[in-house]
């Protein structure tokens, strides 16, 4: 019960504060652009030479507002957004009307998890273990090596990062495919031959996140490690004749992976955001080109739905890393 108030309590609780004000931050923002989606519609139907007389026109906007959920005052607006959020209703999309909102994210959904999920993992657990080995063994030179390289990588925008890929590995030396999810005209179906073309299309996407996923978690574990090995348990363990293995992995490689969960849990935002991006660049039919085309067509419920539900699995996934970290550090049940 202890554990429950002192522990998980306060973490529940900063997730749905967070929850809460990114949310609400996400519905106000649009709303403040100058750009009015339903006139936009209607100066779109003018322009291409419909005549509508005034009466009309009103009666469409009038039409147009109430399918679109915009109906009413902003606050009006935001409760009945929480009340369609609570039942998992974005409303339509605004320039894909009438198809749902979360249709089309469900559509792109499964491409973006897929992506971040590897990538997340994958460079993770590589970059902890070299740079583990990097920090223990840190007076080597291919241990100094390996610094100086992350320390030149890790800086480097994702965007940056993936533009090069694609102009190198897409243009120049043309191996990779530079769009897509997968071959125009494949049949979709779950067989080698569409497999095999989606991993070829996400090769380029993955290998941008996975580098400097890498090269962050090489220079973190590294620094984490080069401390742990300074402290007196470890010289005092060094000088009672314990074995190097059991003295690496014992004391330093197992004390080292609880502040790089945190750093997991820490980053979590910032990865979420160099996929997205990245899926831009490669035109991937993830979650970041469905976002970047609702910025561009001002749909504010599409906006909305996608990176409130961004908001709702980055702060979920925190409080998951959170509530297992007892796992790794039992001094967390004791306290």
């Amino acid at each position: 019960m202890l554990f429950f108030k002192r522990y998980l309590l306060p973490r529940i609780i900063q997730f749905l504060v967070v929850v809460f004000v990114g949310i609400t931050v996400v519905f106000i923002v649009p709303r403040l652009t100058p750009v009015d989606p339903v006139q936009q519609v209607i100066s779109q139907m003018t322009s291409q030479g419909a005549f509508l007389d005034p009466a009309a026109v009103e009666a469409l906007r009038q039409s147009l507002t109430e399918m679109y959920g915009l109906e009413g005052g902003m606050f009006e607006q935001y409760v009945a957004f929480w009340g369609r959020l609570l039942h998992g209703d974005f409303g339509p999309s605004l320039f894909q009307f009438p198809v749902p909102v979360m249709e089309l994210i469900m559509d792109s959904l499964p491409w973006t998890a897929g992506l971040l999920l590897t990538t997340t993992i994958i460079s993770w657990l590589v970059g902890s273990i070299i740079g583990a080995l990097a920090g223990y063994f840190k007076n080597k030179t291919w241990a100094q090596t390996l610094d100086n390289i992350a320390m030149v990588v890790r800086p480097i925008p994702y965007y940056i990062f993936a533009l090069l890929l694609l102009i190198v590995f897409a243009y120049l030396i043309p191996i990779f495919p530079s769009a897509g999810g997968y071959s125009v005209g494949r049949q979709i179906g779950f067989n080698w031959a569409f497999i095999s073309d989606v991993l070829l299309h996400s090769f380029l996407p993955a290998i941008s996140l996975m580098v400097l996923g890498i090269a962050a978690n090489i220079q973190t574990m590294k620094l984490i490690v080069s401390n742990i090995v300074a402290e007196d348990y470890v010289m005092y363990a060094k000088a009672g004749g314990l074995k190097e293995s059991k003295i690496a992995f014992k004391y330093v490689f197992r004390n080292g992976l609880l502040p790089q969960v945190t750093n997991l849990a820490l980053s979590l935002g910032q990865i979420f955001g160099g996929a997205l991006i990245t899926e831009i660049v490669f035109a991937y039919p993830g979650l970041g080109t469905l976002l970047y085309g609702a910025i561009n067509s001002n749909d504010y419920n599409l906006i909305i739905g996608i990176v409130s539900l961004s908001v709702i699995g980055i702060a979920s996934a925190t409080l998951i890393i959170d509530l297992i970290y007892p796992l790794f550090d039992p001094r967390v049940r004791y306290r």
